[in-house]
């Protein structure tokens, strides 16, 4: 009772520690014949873990008075940043302590080196440091280190491996995110042989893959990624019998030879990711005998030449990445291996096949319609030409499509609308003519598609249809305001009047009338809004100040009339200075199972155009210019402070600079070309920024 007093449960979870029998109470475990405590379990469980549920406050010396103690689980709880008591060190007869994301802070005591039956600690957390390891020598009967993101800087590779040398009976490692640095040494002989897991990931090793890991015949799971390896990847890792998971990703400077790696070896291997390296060479034609491998990712490496036919033989195969190499040639026409497979069909498994950013050409295979368990195909950026299969559209499973960026040619195939479950479709920067009659969420920017703009299918959230020969209106469906995130029919052919709809960019085309008043009820989070180089008349309306997200609003190139509403000083995004960058992605939310639509927005500022892709979420801009504006510039438009380009250039606009310009002091272009204007002292001080 004296350690539940010290507790504070606010959820209750103690309530039946109550009567006099402990062996009775929810977290305590008893022996059977002696009825002594043997465990306590208070972990906070999964379906338990918001902050209110966890157990918090003091940890009582009480417990030393339970002398068959075996287990203590208090895992994920919160205990406010205390330290780890030192008294845990006299608990002689753990065999169990596991205090991971349990809120503990400080220094980690190394009376925990007492504990020599100890089989498994868990002190996974962000707030624990260690000073050295020399407390891990004296858990001499340790089998599970878990220690992710404890701050372990000033210990290096050498001081790691000595301390773990002396568990004789360790099998599990997993150091992530530690701060770990310096070389991974080797020592003279090596008593850790039972060794099954190692995780050192995300830590700062500046070391070759150490060569002690081939002559542990028990591993079944090493990952050194997100370090600084280099030099050559051990060829005996392949021939090590258990290994089941390798990563090796993020290390940029790890070498080898493709047709040494994959000649032979790998008998269990079930994941291989050796991506984000320098690995070079071919992948050769008779690869090893890959018959677990589920994952493969080779991506962003120097690999050359074709893609073996051979694949066919992993029939396991769930996602292999190929992208961002240096592959050429054309996909093979047929598979190897397939009477293998239970199937009898190629990669019976495969959900991924990711193949951008290489030089591969020829047309795309007939195989690849008989992957039926297909949910993304990416074959971007190559040198692929032809026409896009029709067959396609029988990937009933399929949920991405991404070919932009080939010399495709032809029609798209009327099938691909028919896929139901089709969410990003990616064929732009083609040769492709005609269009879907009925689409999802695509990108067909930069080809040839001509006729009006097709039906759209409800819940569709990214529409690029910019730089094509589109004509006629634009459609009437498109008036429904919630359906739509981004839509760009710039540079095309469009005419008639805006419906009200959700849009980012339908400028350079022939639209005219007067926008419409819906802005603000129909796109109320809209930030950017792009009309220029269009024929829209009449006068601004008030109501572009109730567009509260609005950062972008260019309206440049029109016949728009009138006074600059001074309710734009109520624009509440441009009043606010932006200081935290936010890389606009769409479909990162799981709209589009990973991937994604780059916001990229082109701002003219003192006449030349700069593009904005990564830091488009500080850039704040009004571009009014090339129109019939009259009257003077509002003062309320100087509460802008966040305000970054302001192009008034090419009106009818007169009086004085409001003085208060002077205050904008995010303001870096500022053009006022063809204005006659009065000057104030305050002005001048800007001088600096005017075109």
């Amino acid at each position: 009772m004296d350690f539940k007093n010290g507790l504070q449960d606010s959820h209750s979870r103690l309530s039946s520690w109550r009567n006099n029998n402990c062996c009775h109470w929810h977290g305590i475990y008893c022996d059977n014949v002696t009825g002594a405590v043997v465990a306590i379990d208070l972990h906070t469980p999964n379906q338990l873990r918001s902050l209110q549920s966890r157990l918090s406050g003091e940890i009582s010396p009480s417990l030393m008075k339970l002398k068959s103690l075996r287990s203590l689980d208090l895992s994920f709880n919160e205990f406010n940043e205390i330290p780890i008591p030192k008294f845990f060190g006299s608990l002689v007869n753990l065999q169990y302590l596991n205090l991971s994301n349990a809120g503990f802070a400080g220094l980690i005591p190394s009376h925990l080196g007492n504990l020599s039956h100890l089989q498994y600690l868990d002190l996974t957390a962000d707030n624990l440091h260690a000073e050295n390891l020399r407390w891990v020598s004296g858990l001499v009967s340790l089998k599970h280190l878990a220690m992710d993101g404890v701050d372990l800087s000033l210990i290096t590779g050498t001081n790691l491996v000595s301390a773990l040398n002396q568990l004789p009976f360790l099998m599990e490692v997993h150091l992530s995110s530690c701060h770990l640095f310096g070389h991974i040494s080797s020592p003279s002989s090596l008593n850790f042989t039972s060794l099954s897991v190692l995780d050192l990931s995300f830590n700062k090793f500046v070391s070759t893959v150490p060569d002690w890991l081939v002559n542990i015949s028990t591993i079944e799971h090493i990952d050194i990624s997100i370090n600084d390896l280099y030099g050559e990847i051990p060829i005996g890792l392949k021939y090590l019998p258990k290994l089941q998971y390798l990563n090796l990703r993020y290390n940029k400077n790890l070498t080898a030879s493709c047709s040494q790696l994959f000649m032979g070896g790998w008998e269990r291997i079930q994941i291989l990711d050796l991506s984000h390296n320098n690995f070079n060479g071919r992948i050769p034609s008779c690869v090893a005998n890959l018959t677990y491998l589920t994952y493969l990712d080779l991506s962003y490496n120097a690999i050359e030449g074709f893609i073996p036919s051979s694949i066919g033989e992993f029939c396991h195969l769930n996602i292999p990445d190929l992208s961002e190499n240096n592959m050429t040639g054309a996909l093979p026409e047929f598979l190897q291996g397939i009477d293998n497979c239970p199937s009898r069909k190629p990669l019976p498994n495969l959900a991924y096949f990711i193949m951008r950013y290489n030089q591969l050409h020829g047309k795309i295979p007939y195989w690849l319609v008989q992957l039926e368990s297909l949910d993304t195909l990416d074959l971007s950026h190559n040198l692929l030409e032809g026409l896009i299969p029709a067959s396609l559209g029988s990937l009933q499973n399929l949920m991405t499509l991404e070919l932009e960026g080939n010399k495709l040619n032809g029609t798209l195939p009327i099938s691909l609308g028919q896929l139901s479950k089709l969410s990003y479709l990616d064929v732009s920067s083609n040769q492709l003519t005609g269009v879907l009659e009925y689409v999802v969420a695509v990108d067909l920017s930069y080809n040839l598609l001509d006729r009006q703009i097709p039906v759209f299918r409800p819940g569709f959230l990214l529409l690029d249809l910019s730089h094509n020969l589109f004509s006629g209106r634009i459609p009437a469906n498109l008036a429904n305001c919630s359906f739509l995130d981004v839509l760009d029919l710039g540079n095309n052919n469009m005419f008639g009047t805006i419906p009200g709809l959700e849009t980012i960019n339908i400028g350079n085309n022939i639209l005219s009338g007067i926008i419409p008043l819906q802005f603000s009820e129909c796109f109320p989070l809209l930030r950017i809004l792009i009309l220029r180089s269009n024929a829209f008349s009449g006068e601004l309306s008030l109501e572009f100040s109730k567009l509260r997200s609005l950062q972008v609003l260019d309206l440049a190139r029109n016949d728009l009339s009138g006074s600059i509403p001074a309710s734009l000083g109520d624009l509440k995004a441009i009043a606010r200075v932006h200081r935290k960058n936010k890389y606009l992605l769409y479909g990162q939310d799981g709209n589009h199972n990973g991937h994604s639509y780059e916001e990229n927005l082109e701002v003219y500022m003192k006449d030349q155009m700069l593009k904005y892709t990564k830091t488009l979420s500080l850039v704040t801009s009004i571009d009014l210019s090339d129109n019939n504006f009259t009257g003077n510039i509002p003062n309320e438009i100087t509460k802008l402070f966040g305000l970054v380009v302001l192009n008034l250039s090419r009106n009818h606009i007169t009086g004085q600079i409001p003085e208060t310009m002077s205050n904008l002091h995010q303001l870096s272009s500022l053009d006022l070309s063809n204005y006659m204007y009065i000057i104030t002292v305050e002005v001048l001080r800007m001088q600096y920024i005017f075109k």
